[in-house]
This record gives structure tokens, C-alpha cells and sequence, in this order.
């Protein structure tokens, strides 16, 4: 039968993909029943709390049908028996919440298409090399399907990881213009509340970002929460150390009863020169990221003109007397 299967290169491929399913459905069952342990004993030991709710966001009435349509794939792939918990669940919350998916079956929904991902890729993979002329070999196999299930593995990670980078630098971006616009909100004799929605409805078109920050304070202030515990979750759902920075200061502010307006004018003129180094920071680097190409590409060819005409003087001179003096 081994001989069978080591002269047939279909049969060859099918079990080599045989194995790698199995061996990688065998990993993923056992850290699922392990995560399920843990996530028992974690019940048992310690009673839940409060404390997680900080990462849940705010959702919106326009993407329910969407919602509901991944919660409805979510919870049948789960009644399969394929349990969809991460071992790291807090902390990978807090990364979707910060690439802004705020669902709360969002970390279920990104362990789904990771499986997938290690499963698919490979299995696509493997089509394409049997659909080509050459029988691939053995070792063209292996590396062709362990480089497509590490992708799959590890390239929902780098997306997230992508996409919360790109939204925290765009909060930063537009957090000191819309510090200015609440100082102004403040010094005109707006409350706390009133500032945030004005500058979340002025900044909707500029800053959408930020702007659904702010709303979903104003949402949670009207909703019954303390004004300290919305600007923390605020915080949180942002990922930003200005935005924690600026909820730490506006409770402080209010427990000490300092003037508001004076910290917020204070705390933009910091964040706009905080800004302003940053783009000298960018600037700065110019120079040696241009020393790249510099080097890579013009100087070899500016050495090249430059060279030529002597290297050719030199064969003319040399060649004829070499060849004469032998």
C-alpha cells in the first residue's frame, strides 16, 4: 500500500494534506478543551465581575443585519462542538476593540477565520501546485503548505495589529483640534456633556473616528454611567495614552474642582506641540530613509560612469602590451 501511494502523486498529495488536517485539527481540539478548563476553573475560582466590561463598545443600529448574520455563523459553528474561546480572550478583546471591532463576539468571530485561514490556505495551495504541469516534489509540498498555514495563522493578527495602529494614529492626529473646539465649547459656558456632543457633531465629517468616540460617551453619560467610568471606557475603547492621559485629567480635574477650562487649554497647547514633533520627527527621517535608494541604486551607477572610461583606457593600454610581450 505504501508503494502505492509513493508511486501515485495524487494519492502522494492527498495524504500529506490527510496528515496535516489531522494533525493540525488535533492541536486546535486539544487547545480548545484546555482553554475550556481554564475558562471553568477562572469561573469557579474567581466570580465574574464587572471589570470586563471596559472593552464592550457601543454598537451601531446600521450594522445589525451584519452583526447578526456573523453572531448567527458564530454560535452554529459552536453548537458543532468546535469552541471558539481564545485562551487570551481580555487581551484580545482589547486589540479588536482597538482595531475597532467592538462586538463582543468579535474575538470569536477572529478566531474562526484563523482556522479557517490555516486550513483553507493550505488546501488552496495544494490545488493550485496539482492544477500546474510539473508534480510538485515532497519538499515543495512541505514548505508550499507550511508557508500557507503560517500565513493563514499569523495574517489575521498582523491585520488587526495593522488596522488599531492606523486608527490610534488617526485619533492622535485629530485629538488636538478637537481639544481646542471643547476648550471653546467650556469658555462658552458649555457643561462637561454639552461640550462633548457639540464637538462630536462638528468634528463628524473631519474626524468620523474620534467623533464616535465622543458620541459614545455622550451615550453612556445619558445612559446612567458616572462621568468617570464613560471617560475611562473611553480610554480603553481608544488604545491611546493621549486619550487615557485626557480622561485621567478631566476626572482629576473634576474630583479637585479645578478650573476645566484652564486644563484643557493647557492640555492642547501639549498636544499640539507634542504634533508639531512628531511631523519634525517625520522630517528628520527623510534624510537617512532617502540614503537608501541613494545607495542602493544611484550611487553604484553614478560610480559606474565614472569608472568605465578609465577601466576601458586601461584594457586598451594593457591588453596589447600583454599580448606583444608574450
Amino acid at each position: 500500500m505504501f508503494e502505492l501511494i509513493a508511486d501515485n502523486a495524487v494519492l502522494k498529495g492527498a495524504t500529506l494534506l490527510a496528515l496535516f488536517i489531522a494533525v493540525v485539527a488535533a492541536v486546535y481540539f486539544f487547545a480548545s478543551a484546555l482553554t475550556a478548563r481554564q475558562v471553568t476553573r477562572h469561573r469557579l475560582v474567581e466570580p465574574a465581575s464587572g471589570g470586563g466590561e471596559a472593552a464592550v463598545g457601543v454598537g451601531s443600529l446600521r450594522s445589525s443585519t451584519a452583526e447578526s448574520a456573523w453572531l448567527k455563523l458564530v454560535n452554529t459553528v459552536e453548537k458543532t462542538g468546535l469552541s471558539l474561546v481564545d485562551t487570551k480572550d481580555e487581551s484580545l478583546r482589547r486589540r479588536m476593540v482597538a482595531a475597532g471591532y467592538t462586538a463582543p463576539y468579535a474575538p470569536r468571530v477572529y478566531t474562526l477565520v484563523r482556522l479557517v485561514s490555516v486550513l483553507g490556505l493550505p488546501a488552496l495551495a495544494l490545488l493550485v501546485l496539482w492544477a500546474g504541469d510539473k508534480s510538485p516534489s515532497i519538499m515543495q509540498l512541505y514548505f508550499v503548505l507550511s508557508f500557507a498555514a503560517l500565513l493563514g495563522l499569523y495574517g489575521p493578527t498582523l491585520f488587526i495589529r495593522v488596522k488599531a495602529d492606523r486608527r490610534q494614529r488617526q485619533i492622535v492626529n485629530a485629538f488636538p483640534d478637537a481639544l481646542d473646539l471643547m476648550l471653546v465649547c467650556v469658555e462658552a459656558g458649555l457643561g462637561l456633556e454639552a461640550a462633548f456632543t457639540r464637538v462630536g457633531m462638528e468634528i463628524t465629517t473631519s474626524h468620523p473616528l474620534l467623533a464616535e468616540q465622543y458620541g459614545a460617551v455622550v451615550l453612556e453619560l445619558r445612559a446612567g454611567r458616572s462621568r468617570e467610568d464613560a471617560l475611562r471606557r473611553m480610554a480603553d475603547r481608544a488604545g491611546v495614552d493621549e486619550i487615557h492621559a485626557f480622561a485621567t485629567l478631566l476626572i482629576q480635574s473634576t474630583k479637585l474642582g479645578s478650573s476645566l477650562a484652564q486644563t484643557l487649554r493647557i492640555y492642547a497647547a501639549e498636544m499640539r506641540e507634542k504634533r508639531r514633533m512628531r511631523a519634525e520627527e517625520k522630517a528628520h527621517r527623510l534624510p537617512v530613509l532617502l540614503s537608501i535608494p541613494l545607495v542602493a541604486c544611484m550611487l553604484p551607477v553614478m560610480i559606474g560612469v565614472l569608472m568605465l572610461p578609465a577601466i576601458i583606457r586601461v584594457v586598451r593600454v594593457l591588453v596589447p602590451s600583454l599580448s606583444g610581450g608574450s
